[in-house]
C-alpha cells in the first residue's frame, strides 16, 4: 500500500501534499486486526534511477534459494515451518534470553502491540534466527523482527 493517500510520503524526491490527519486517515482504512495478521510489513522506497542501471553486484538468485532452501529444511526437520507454529510451541520454540526478553517487551510497550503481533515477532524472529544458523533466538534477531513491523509504529503522524 502507498504510506498516504497521494503515495509521496516519507518520499526524499517529491513532497507529500497530504495533512497528518489525512495520512491518519488514510492508514486507518486497514483495521488492526487485520495488519495484526500480516507477518511482515516494511516500507519500500523508490529505487533512484541511477541504481536501477547501475552495475552493482548483488547476490544470485541461486544464492538466495539455497540460504531459504536450508532454512525450510531446519524448519521442516522441526515438523512444521515457523510461519505455522502452533501457538502453544511459541514459547518454546522462540525462547528468549534475558536481552531478547528487554528487546521484545520494549518493543510491545512502545509500540503497543497486541498479542498476536507479539507471537508475530517471534516467529519471524526465529526465522531470521534459522536463516542465520543460530539455534537460539537472539536480541538481534527479535530487534530485526520488530523493524519488520513499520505499519505498527506510532510514527505515522
Amino acid at each position: 500500500m502507498n504510506p498516504c493517500g497521494c503515495g509521496f510520503y516519507g518520499d526524499a524526491t517529491r513532497e507529500c501534499r497530504c495533512t497528518p490527519a489525512l495520512i491518519q486517515r488514510y492508514l486507518g482504512k486497514i483495521s488492526g486486526p487485520l495488519l495484526d495478521r500480516i507477518d511482515i510489513h516494511v516500507e519500500v522506497p523508490a529505487v533512484p534511477y541511477q541504481e536501477l542501471r547501475g552495475n552493482a553486484c548483488s547476490e544470485s538468485s541461486a544464492e538466495i534459494r539455497a540460504r531459504v532452501e536450508r532454512t525450510r529444511g531446519v524448519q521442516h526437520a522441526r515438523g512444521y515451518y515457523n510461519a505455522h507454529m502452533p501457538t502453544r510451541l511459541i514459547r518454546k520454540q522462540c525462547a528468549l534470553d534475558d536481552s531478547g526478553e528487554r528487546t521484545l517487551e520494549m518493543a510491545v510497550r512502545r509500540m503497543g502491540l497486541s498479542a498476536r503481533a507479539h507471537d508475530r515477532i517471534l516467529k519471524v524472529a526465529r526465522t531470521i534466527a534459522d536463516m542465520a544458523g543460530s539455534e537460539p533466538v537472539a536480541a538481534k534477531h527479535v530487534a530485526e523482527a520488530v523493524q519488520y513491523r513499520s505499519l505498527d509504529r506510532n510514527y505515522w503522524t
